[in-house]
């Protein structure tokens, strides 16, 4: 019987001995001369139980091996029961590796950074944030109002902290209560970058969301999807499911737009970025795909800059009297994935069309040129 204990109790740490004799790590490369702040890296969770198959999800932790740091780490759902991606925070310097091993231990708290819900006491908005800027999309109750709006909307903002429930809150959004506010005029436009079908020199803009899907909230990166109603464009009938993430420390969201409609020819579709009557700078680049613009002051709000990048190729860019267009083309019930997104010079890190055009630009080469990661 004694034996018999034993082999139980040893049965019973058998799990966590393996995982702590455990000898891999993750490898993460930056093959290119781009110094990467902030970038948040996706890990398949494959990948990591192929080496770490006894790992405990509530009790481990990623150290950096040269500086034996923990680095925050979020578990990716993507709307399913099953995690399918760890995902992780550093800087990386150009042309460099850096090497993660996993061990036994209780991560660290870390700060919320990303964060997005649907609010119903507001019209169906669905708001979302990082610790850099803000956005929401337009629900289905708000269509038929005087406040009726097409594209993203962007909520500025000069704080770290996420802010979306305390503005909705109080209710004064409008007005900077010292963490930023909503300035930002969308109107009849795609406003911050949205996406619609573009036939015969015509935007055909859907309706309002109609319903969503929250597939992760935080801290590092938050996905949902919005769900678009079957709408007429020249004659076919469109819908569309838009799938949005935005990470920790960017200035841009990542979309994924999938249209469903008849037949298998390309569809053209145009992303816009809402103009203001006075004179801001824009950025033009078909070739690289980047639509850029730096809005004219806006009295003591100051000055949103706004950009998109394509990474599908541009048949043209055309300038409105509202609005910027970036044609391109996708096709039935296939992804198309761009990236748009916006920046306050209040927040006093990108304060002119400059260093927001070179941000883009940077971005745009970030894409490009992938972190490699290998699990070994």
């Amino acid at each position: 019987m004694k034996n018999l204990k034993y082999v139980c109790f040893f049965l019973a740490i058998l799990p966590s001995m393996l995982f702590a004799q455990s000898k891999g790590i993750i490898e993460i490369q930056n093959t290119s001369d781009l110094e990467r702040k902030e970038a948040v890296v996706s890990v398949e969770w494959k990948a990591i139980l192929s080496h770490f198959p006894q790992i405990d999800t509530a009790d481990f932790v990623v150290i950096n091996s040269a500086t034996k740091k923990q680095i925050p780490y979020q578990l990716e759902h993507r709307g399913k029961s099953e995690i399918q991606n760890l995902l992780l925070q550093l800087d990386m310097k150009a042309k460099s590796t850096v090497r993660l091993s996993i061990q036994k231990g209780k991560p660290q708290a870390i700060a919320v950074k990303t964060f997005a819900r649907y609010v119903p006491e507001r019209m169906d908005d669905f708001a979302w944030e990082n610790d850099k800027i803000a956005f929401r999309a337009y629900g289905k109750a708000l269509e038929k109002t005087r406040d009726d709006a097409y594209g993203l909307d962007v909520w500025v903002k000069r704080t770290d902290k996420m802010v979306i429930n305390e503005r909705y809150k109080t209710g004064e959004y409008h007005t900077d209560h010292g963490n930023g506010l909503d300035y930002y005029k969308v109107g009849f436009t795609l406003g911050a970058g949205s996406m619609a079908p573009y036939i015969k020199d015509s935007i055909y803009y859907s309706g309002n969301y109609h319903r969503w899907k929250l597939l992760d909230n935080g801290p590092l990166r938050s996905t949902f999807q919005l769900e678009y109603d079957a709408w007429d464009a020249a004659g076919t009938k469109i819908s569309c499911i838009k799938t949005i993430s935005l990470d920790a420390g960017s200035q841009l969201n990542r979309i994924e737009n999938v249209y469903t409609y008849t037949g298998s020819r390309a569809m053209p579709v145009a992303v816009g970025i809402s103009k203001r009557p006075e004179n801001g700078v824009l950025l033009l680049n078909e070739q690289k795909g980047i639509l850029g613009y730096w809005e004219p002051k806006h009295g003591e709000d100051g000055t949103t800059g706004v950009g998109s990048i394509l990474i599908t190729p541009v048949k043209n860019m055309l300038v409105g009297k509202d609005q910027s267009l970036a044609i391109a083309e996708t096709k039935n019930n296939e992804a198309i994935v761009y990236y748009t997104g916006a920046v306050w010079d209040k927040a006093g890190k990108i304060i002119n069309a400059t260093q927001w055009f070179d941000y883009l630009n940077h971005f745009s080469e970030e894409l490009k040129n992938p972190l490699l990661v290998t699990v070994k």
